[in-house]
């Protein structure tokens, strides 16, 4: 024990006092606690040392900062690392804000003068949220020393305080007062002090672990940024005053750096506290909030400091890293090491919605690729985000792993036309394709389909995105020479002759996204049609006598205006979809006909449960005079079940419903109920010939079944069996989903 001069310091910390009747003894033991305190205080001073002498000036105007370290702005290689791992999720980065109660370190210690076990004072940590205990006579003063000095005294000494450790010291009142030791003029914050206390309260028996507790409890109450507990030695007793300094009022926010974020967001997330006095949790709250947007969105934006500055403003820092260059990159397909590409640049980045100067979305980037990817002329597509120096800015590198351009494909199909049997509608196809022409993204399809009856050659040029144009329009040209079974509308021909009906066509079409469900299309076409026998020879009568063609000829020539649009939905074929058709024939020569159509079909899908409802309703008209093949077929495996091709009607107009169920059965396969009806609305005679009503046709029909389907690489694969209103079974087979 050292005589009464000897320096006596207390701090809440993990050391326990003795409960003694004695003030000697409980000085005593004070002064052997502070020993440990300061060897503690010592061991941190070498890492803190840096940090004390830039802020040893900062005790007026509290700091926030973030507990653990954030990026800054003049960092930007950490703020593009932290915020990356942030995005996808690999490092639970915390943007919790604490206030840093760091104050200049000193020590006090008692008057010569005065009695050996009277004189205390505080010692004020550097540690974070560390409270210091003083204690005084009233009216007796205290002066400073050297911290330094002091710590390597007490290094010295070196007392064992460890039997100590859990001994207490009876209170008899608790207070909260001013940093000055006067009653705090807002009684609303000393009541948050004291209903933040856990342990400290009068006539009660303390550690100074519990009074260190309690004023950690005071500081994340969030409205005050300094404690310090003060130990009274008065007739009455050991009075514990707790003096708290209250933040400022929250009176302006400055919000620096924020170029995406909106205003309005951030004013929604400070306005519950403008005007009252600020409070720690509501600002980790508010940040919280803040880099939540950021995340949502995607987008490499956090903050980075918050401060106050005098007058209650709040002053808010974000770091947003803006694009600063795009590069492509392309890598070999085998190798991955990067070569040469054979795509043109410029005919990526055009696909890409991000630009420079834009705040870096993840999310944006991940639509990009889908972007890229579905231009059909890459294999793999990947962004890599790189600092961009010291800018505080991301470049961004697209490695693109490129498809073979082009070459030879074989396969076949199902010719839905063919009703004498599913053999007989067999099509093999054989086609040349090349994806890329000129580096562009433009495409060649050149192909051949053949079947017993079908045949389809087809030359097709595509240029997915028109050079100059901003509203990504593509277009298509497009030269065709087909054969196809006219048994659609006019059946089988009772003497077992086949008719057909060849086209050779030529047009060109327009394509243009409206909006980002929408799209339309405009073009023109010109068609050459006219109905040939089994031996290729045209003629214009079918068995009955009926016209085949419109214009008494061999052949109907028709040049078309087109125009459609297109809803789409989500894509998938549960999902809502609309799309309306219309063509005019141009009458430019007399003999080109004139007519006017239009076809409109919409379908709606529903989940209940596993189960999946879907309804689809499509409809049409023809005004004018046109071929009497290019009337309306009711009836098939993409119209009303049950029924054979074209058997229900063959009209001017129509209306097909269908209604179905499909449920889940095993993986890939899945079971379905339907129910199908369709009408030609009474406008079969109305055709040139009437042929509908020469093969006896209803005009309105409907038909109910059960199936299976099963997702195959080629599409969904359908087997269906159906019952028609004249209770007849019939067998369908379709690939793909119904029209």
């Amino acid at each position: 024990m050292h005589s009464g001069h000897d320096d006596v310091h207390f701090s809440s910390s993990p050391i326990r006092i003795h409960s003694s009747s004695q003030k000697q003894s409980f000085l005593a033991n004070l002064q052997s606690c502070s020993n440990t305190l300061v060897s503690q205080l010592s061991s941190t001073r070498l890492s803190l040392g840096r940090l004390l002498e830039s802020l040893k000036n900062r005790h007026i105007s509290p700091r926030f900062t973030q507990t653990r370290p954030v990026p800054r702005p003049n960092s930007p290689t950490q703020m593009l690392n932290s915020v990356t791992q942030l995005m996808i999720g690999k490092s639970p980065l915390s943007t919790s804000v604490s206030l840093s109660l760091i104050q200049s370190t000193q020590s006090i210690w008692s008057d010569p003068g005065a009695e050996d076990n009277g004189i205390t004072a505080g010692l004020h940590s550097p540690l974070l949220c560390c409270a210091s205990l003083s204690l005084n006579r009233p009216g007796e003063s205290t002066q400073s020393v050297e911290g330094k000095d002091m710590i390597q005294q007490q290094l010295q000494k070196g007392h064992s305080v460890s039997r100590n450790a859990e001994e207490r010291v009876l209170i008899s009142e608790v207070l909260v007062r001013t940093k000055d030791g006067e009653e705090l003029e807002r009684k609303d914050l000393e009541m948050e002090a004291l209903a933040a206390l856990k342990a400290c309260r009068a006539n009660s028996a303390l550690t100074i672990r519990e009074v260190q507790e309690d004023v950690h409890r005071i500081i994340e109450s969030g409205y005050f940024c300094s404690c310090t507990p003060v130990a009274v030695d008065t007739r009455d007793g050991i009075r514990l005053m707790f003096q708290v300094e209250p933040n400022q009022e929250f009176r302006g926010l400055v919000c620096e750096n924020a170029n995406v974020l909106p205003s309005r967001f951030i004013q929604e997330a400070f306005q519950d506290g403008f005007g009252k006095v600020i409070n720690i949790k509501r600002l980790e709250e508010a940040i919280t909030s803040i880099n939540g947007w950021y995340m949502e969105r995607g987008l490499f934006g956090i903050v980075s400091d918050i401060d106050t500055l005098s007058g209650g403003i709040v002053r808010l820092q974000v770091a947003e890293a803006e694009v600063n260059n795009i590069s492509i990159r392309f890598l070999d397909r085998k190798t991955g090491e990067p070569t040469k590409g054979k795509t043109r640049v410029e005919t990526i980045l055009r696909q890409l919605t991000t630009k420079k100067g834009q705040v870096y979305s993840m999310l944006q980037g991940k639509r990009d690729v889908d972007t890229v990817l579905a231009m059909g002329i890459m294999e793999d597509v990947s962004i890599i985000p790189q600092p961009a120096g010291d800018s505080g800015k991301v470049d961004l590198i697209m490695n693109c792993v490129e498809r073979p351009s082009g070459g030879f494909s074989a396969g076949g199909g199902i010719s839905s036309g063919i009703t004498s049997g599913p053999l007989s509608g067999l099509i093999g196809s054989f086609a040349y394709s090349h994806r890329n022409i000129f580096g562009r993204n433009q495409k060649l399809n050149v192909s051949l389909e053949r079947g017993q009856i079908d045949s389809i050659f087809r030359i097709n040029y595509t240029d997915p995105w028109i050079e100059g144009d901003d509203k990504r329009t593509s277009r298509s040209v497009m030269v065709q020479n087909s054969r196809t079974p006219g048994n659609l509308v006019h059946g089988n021909q009772p003497d077992n002759g086949s008719l057909t009906i060849g086209r050779v066509t030529a047009g060109i079409e327009y394509s243009r996204p409206f909006r980002p469900k929408w799209s339309g299309t405009a073009g023109l076409i010109f068609q050459h049609a006219g109905a040939r026998d089994e031996q290729g020879n045209p003629i214009i009568k079918d068995f009955y006598s009926s016209p085949l063609t419109a214009s008494g000829k061999s052949h109907d020539e028709t040049l078309l205006a087109k125009f459609e649009s297109i809803y789409t939905g989500s894509g998938d074929h549960g999902s809502t979809m609309f799309a309306f058709n219309m063509e005019q024939g141009l009458p430019i020569l007399p003999e080109w006909l004139f007519f006017n159509r239009v076809n409109a079909r919409t379908r709606k899908g529903i989940h209940i449960g596993p189960a999946r409802f879907l309804f689809s309703l499509s409809g049409g008209h023809v005004v004018g005079n046109f071929s009497p093949h290019e009337a309306f077929a009711i009836g098939g495996t993409n119209s009303v079940r049950g029924y054979e091709e074209g058997a229900v009607g063959s009209g001017r107009s129509y209306v097909v419903g269908s209604g179905e169920v499909s449920f889940p059965v095993r993986g890939p396969v899945e079971g379905v109920l339907f129910t199908d009806y369709g009408t030609d609305m009474g406008s079969g005679p109305t055709v040139p010939g009437d042929p509908a009503g020469a093969r006896l046709k209803p005009g309105s029909g409907y038909g109910y079944g059960f199936g299976v389907r099963v997702d195959s690489p080629l599409g969904p694969l359908r087997l269906e069996y159906a019952f028609n209103d004249k209770h007849t079974g019939r067998f369908h087979f379709g690939v793909g989903h119904r029209n």
